[in-house]
């Protein structure tokens, strides 16, 4: 028999499709085993003004399609201190709630690792279209996010060819180049730019070129924003190459929409496990999937790892754009 009875879910951070789905699957999944569940507005902000709402069947009905998350997300400063936390703990305690599911990104992550140490039960998932999140192969909203820039880039090339133009595609991605190379691999991107990989820009304006005097009608770059500004490469492959090239920044359009299937399946799979490790007595792990298995880690091995870029299809991207 297990010995939670009341758990908690929170959404976390930058928003990423799928979230809707994990927490259907957290509230659903805790229902399905006569669990309480409550759900955290606003994140850990939430937390600490105490804005938890009891969770039914109905609550989260006709949301596994929608993008976003039905109990907002926000960043909390405050959360960052000691001092919050350890309010956060309280909240939670007070309420009678034995475990919490968190779905975000790497803060989110570094939240519920600072409360498992405050002896509250935790359970991370990988909420963020970056990817960037190791010991899963991909995390929540990360397949939708990929999809949603190669079909900007299919629109952009159709134009690009009609003016015999060069376009350079600046999509998310700080620290991680996942959804660039991903994107450009899958769209035929002729150069992927990305924060792990130093680039030579006289090189890139040179093949870009060669490219257009061989009689290709257009040329696209993909720049992850965490390696350069795609209106600085722009203007310096203008002034190389003599080009006309333009630049497109795709922004927050790459976080909205609905989730495609994998994504759908991804969180509903994830927030079901969440839920099956708290009732085992787990705590302080993050959920992922590697090699379609389940698998949780434990968080802190998680925050102070970085994930490993695939340099395998970073080479694979560049031997098929020449």
């Amino acid at each position: 028999m297990s010995a939670v009875k009341s758990i908690a879910v929170l959404t976390s951070g930058g928003d990423s499709q799928g979230m809707n789905a994990a927490v259907r699957a957290v509230v659903r999944s805790a229902l399905y085993n006569g669990l309480e569940v409550y759900g955290v507005q606003r994140g850990y902000q939430g937390l600490l003004n105490d804005d938890l709402r009891q969770m039914d069947l109905r609550s989260v009905g006709d949301i596994l399609q929608r993008g976003g998350t039905v109990l907002q997300t926000a960043r909390c400063k405050e959360f960052l201190t000691s001092e919050g936390q350890q309010r956060g703990a309280e909240v939670l305690r007070s309420r009678g709630i034995d475990g919490l599911v968190v779905i975000g990104g790497d803060g989110s992550y570094q939240g519920a690792n600072k409360l498992s140490k405050l002896g509250i039960k935790t359970m991370g998932l990988p909420g963020t279209i970056d990817n960037d999140i190791p010991f899963t192969d991909a995390t929540i909203g990360f397949d939708t996010a990929v999809s949603i820039v190669v079909d900007a880039i299919n629109k952009i090339r159709d134009t690009m060819s009609s003016h015999e133009r060069a376009s350079v595609v600046e999509v998310m991605g700080r620290h991680c180049g996942d959804i660039a190379l991903h994107a450009g691999l899958a769209s035929g991107a002729e150069t992927i730019i990305v924060p792990e990989v130093p680039y030579d820009i006289k090189e890139v304006s040179e093949r870009m070129k060669a490219n257009f005097e061989k009689g290709k009608r257009h040329s696209i770059i993909v720049i992850a924003e965490g390696a350069a500004k795609g209106e600085d490469v722009t203007r310096e492959i203008t002034n190389e190459t003599g080009l006309d090239a333009r630049v497109t920044v795709l922004g927050h359009i790459q976080r909205g929409g609905t989730p495609t299937a994998i994504d759908r399946i991804l969180a509903s799979r994830l927030g079901d496990f969440a839920v099956q490790q708290l009732m085992a007595g787990e705590s302080g792990k993050g959920c992922g999937v590697i090699n379609s298995k389940l698998v949780a880690t434990d968080i802190e091995t998680i925050v102070n790892t970085k994930k490993p870029f695939n340099m395998e299809l970073y080479e694979l991207a560049l031997r098929l754009s020449q």
